[in-house]
């Protein structure tokens, strides 16, 4: 396979066209490393509470001694992590690496049916999870695996006053945590007290063992694993690093997470090419209230700042924005979904940074593409493929197309999963014997090598960032006894970037919208729950009875 690479020579000054994957065995010593380095600043912060470097260390070793001292685990066992941003999140995922175990990353907002399918497949035999979200892990761990349940208050690791101040506040105060009772479950604080009890061996971790399960969808609207190893991460990292690291300051970079980390763009992004940078993760727990995320920003000399287009668009809309003192901010990346010009270009203008706009996926954990640093102001394009990555156009014959013509998006690199969990089809659909990643994205290249996203190959919906898979929500919907059809497609929508359509032949004439959209809330993380319903008396449909989503799509609100 004959392959040009013209955006070699539109490399940023300092940026290699390889990068070394053997520098680093696993994330763990990426980990170790920067301890060493920068054992005395700050790590990670939220609430006002700092962790450092050290501190980091200490509790994180405390709690892989907890996994393997106390509950016995043996490598390669699988612990979901079932949180938003917090201080617990960073010590729970680095004991769960340092224990040689994979993390499985858990969307705190998952519904019961979604968090059972997740907890079923990845085999997990333990779970963390906030108390905010106790009552899910309640209603279903009883048919999962999960032979143990840590939980923990938002306000636990906060410390002082403030922090049960804090917890008893979102629970008697805001309501923000149900009830629920699971018996046998550990709180999180007592494991770091029993960890210490235990001396934390020496574990062999190699490059090819799993450090995270990372949930993904697909075009059967089924969750599937992907399977990212050490390499991947590691090589990912030094990736993104050598991109972004140009202006970076060692030991002086602070950078606001408001993306979860349990989301791989921020997990790689944030959590670790700046660990590696010896920077301070400032974690926000929840970006939706915007008006307290600006004045979180205000309080906080930040350098960098990763985010989707929503989010984005979100702060520059919310007044006070405009106060903030951007005077050190020297880098603002835009990924999980298309960065929109009017968006990009009023960021320029109120920050005085250019929106730098980045592509990936789960399955490349994630960074494949990003524009140069130094780029003056929005360029449309996703950007150049990153060091030691390909990137090619083919057509549907596995033909690599020229310059200017359109066709799927493939990627190959160190960066590329294993596979998907246990779904050896699946994965041998989407990487081909070459080891090219079949994107589902169609593009296009031109002659300086940027890559353009034309159109979407699958009919996967993106609502602010999150893939939402129309088998999915159709299936769900389908449940209803009222519904004899439905199809689910994405139409654009100004705040998220797309919402999900479905579109309903009724089998019940009394079913109304507002049923059909409870029934969803009941089903479904909010993020696919659909915005529009529509009612028809039949669905297009080919001429062999595959409803015709495009027409659908491309059909009035």
């Amino acid at each position: 396979m004959s392959l040009e690479r013209p955006w070699l020579a539109q490399y940023p000054q300092g940026v290699p066209a390889q990068i070394d994957v053997e520098e680093f065995p696993s994330v763990v010593s990426v980990l170790e490393n920067a301890i060493e380095k920068y054992r005395d600043r700050p790590a990670f912060s939220n609430f006002g509470k700092v962790l450092t470097y050290g501190d980091i260390d200490r509790l994180s070793a405390q709690f892989a001694a907890y996994l393997l001292g106390e509950l016995k685990l043996k490598k390669g066992d699988r612990v979901a992590i079932m949180m938003p941003n917090c201080l617990q999140y960073p010590i729970a995922t680095f004991g769960v690496l340092r224990a040689g175990l994979t993390v499985v990353n858990t969307n705190p907002m998952y519904t019961p049916r979604e968090l059972k399918h997740q907890l079923v497949d990845s085999g997990a035999s333990v779970i963390f999870v906030l108390d905010n979200f106790g009552d899910t892990v309640q209603s279903v761990v009883a048919d999962t695996p999960v032979k143990q349940v840590i939980t923990t208050g938002l306000g636990d690791m906060i410390g002082g006053l403030k922090g049960p101040i804090m917890n008893f506040v979102l629970k008697y105060v805001k309501k923000m945590v149900p009830e629920y009772d699971i018996p046998g479950a550990v709180r999180f604080r007592d494991t770091l007290t029993l960890g210490q009890m235990h001396k934390l061996p020496q574990v062999e971790i190699s490059p090819d063992d799993i450090a995270f399960l990372q949930y993904t969808g697909g075009t059967t609207g089924v969750a599937k694993g992907a399977m990212l190893t050490h390499r991947n991460l590691v090589a990912n990292m030094q990736q993104a690093a050598a991109w972004v690291g140009t202006n970076a300051k060692l030991g002086q970079e602070i950078i606001i997470t408001a993306l979860p980390l349990y989301h791989i763009f921020a997990l790689t992004a944030n959590g670790l090419v700046f660990m590696k940078f010896g920077g301070l993760n400032h974690m926000i727990t929840n970006p939706r209230d915007m008006p307290a995320f600006v004045k979180e920003l205000k309080s906080t000399p930040f350098t960098a700042i990763t985010g989707v287009n929503t989010l984005f668009n979100g702060l520059l809309n919310t007044p006070g924005f405009d106060e903030v003192d951007f005077s050190k901010l020297h880098l603002t990346l835009g990924g999980g979904m298309a960065v929109q010009r009017s968006v990009a270009d009023r960021w320029k203008e109120v920050t005085g940074v250019t929106l730098i706009e980045a592509y990936g996926l789960t399955e490349t954990s994630p960074a494949a593409c990003i524009n140069p640093m130094d780029l003056p102001a929005y360029n449309g394009a996703i950007g150049l493929p990153i060091s030691s990555t390909d990137a090619c156009v083919q057509d549907e014959n596995f033909n690599v197309l020229g310059v200017g013509e359109v066709g799927e998006l493939c990627i190959k690199g160190p960066q590329v999963m294993k596979g998907y969990w246990q779904r050896p089809k699946e994965t041998d659909d989407v990487i081909d014997k070459d080891g090219w990643l079949h994107t589902g994205d169609m593009a296009r290249m031109d002659e300086k090598g940027y890559f353009y996203i034309v159109d979407r190959k699958k009919d996967m919906i993106l609502v602010s960032g999150f893939n939402v898979y129309p088998n999915e929500i159709e299936d769900v919907i389908a449940m209803m006894p009222g519904v004899l059809e439905v199809a689910a497609v994405g139409v654009p929508d100004d705040k998220s970037g797309e919402a999900v359509k479905v579109v309903i032949v009724k089998k019940d004439e009394a079913l109304t919208a507002e049923d059909v959209k409870a029934h969803a809330r009941l089903n479904l993380t909010g993020y696919k729950h659909p915005k529009y319903v529509e009612f028809r008396k039949e669905l297009p449909k080919t001429n062999v009875g595959k409803i015709l989503r495009r027409e659908l799509r491309d059909a009035p609100k």
